[in-house]
């Protein structure tokens, strides 16, 4: 029973390993071609995120470029909308796409975008449960007769599954909030006309491959949290 608490997982963990190279993969080929189409407008990234920004009425997010490649993101904490150089600069369909997602999320903020409220106030809780199965691992990697000896082993499933729940929640909820900032970027880039019918539909695929990533890797919390299920009540019978 110990080795089956991580030979699961490590094999679930291998599989959803490779399938999200292939995504991340496809997503980068995905980016780099689009990154190779110039916007009709002329618009940098950075230029786009200010656009959406006021045509929301946002006056309280910074824009920010930071190091690095697909390291896109929004910080609700400080309220700025974070973006590489490639897409802060860059005057392409891509650099549009990732701009106009992350302003998404401000605009979530800025709207109390329930789904974002929950994922937020979540993260706490998504920490300590991140802590726990660590503190569990290396407990039964450094004393595992005495963790085991200490407590059942139904015990440890228990907690090890109440932590994944929540982690596995967590990836749950990131879905819907990804999915929605996304489509407010395409709304906005229709009604805003910064983008050709051409451009559009290939910002909207390069954003379905990135919201793939988030898919992945939902799909492989899922997977952990019923294999851990499965042992709890194979552990019963």
């Amino acid at each position: 029973m110990f080795g089956d608490l991580y030979l699961g997982p490590w094999i679930i963990g291998i599989g959803v390993m490779l399938v999200g190279m292939l995504v991340s993969f496809r997503l980068k080929s995905k980016f780099k071609l689009y990154s190779q189409t110039p916007l009709v407008s002329g618009m940098s990234g950075q230029e786009v995120a200010e656009k959406m920004l006021r045509d929301h009425g946002i006056t309280d997010v910074q824009i920010i470029c930071t190091e690095g490649q697909l390291t896109d993101h929004y910080n609700p904490a400080n309220r700025t909308v974070n973006l590489s150089k490639g897409v802060y600069s860059g005057r392409n369909a891509a650099a549009t796409a990732v701009a106009a997602h992350e302003v998404g999320h401000a605009v979530q903020h800025a709207t109390a975008y329930s789904m974002l409220q929950f994922r937020s106030a979540m993260v706490p809780v998504q920490n300590i449960s991140g802590t726990i199965i660590n503190i569990i691992v290396m407990a039964s990697i450094f004393g595992g007769a005495f963790l085991f000896q200490t407590f059942p082993m139904q015990t440890v499933l228990y907690v090890i599954i109440g932590a994944y729940s929540v982690m596995t929640l967590f990836t749950l909820i990131t879905l819907p909030v990804e999915f929605d900032a996304s489509k407010r970027a395409l709304v906005w880039m229709t009604a805003s006309g910064v983008v050709t019918s051409t451009e559009k539909s290939k910002a909207q695929d390069a954003l379905k491959w990135a919201a793939m990533t988030y898919v992945v890797a939902a799909l492989g919390a899922v997977l952990t949290l019923l294999y851990y299920v499965s042992l709890l009540t194979g552990a019963r019978d």
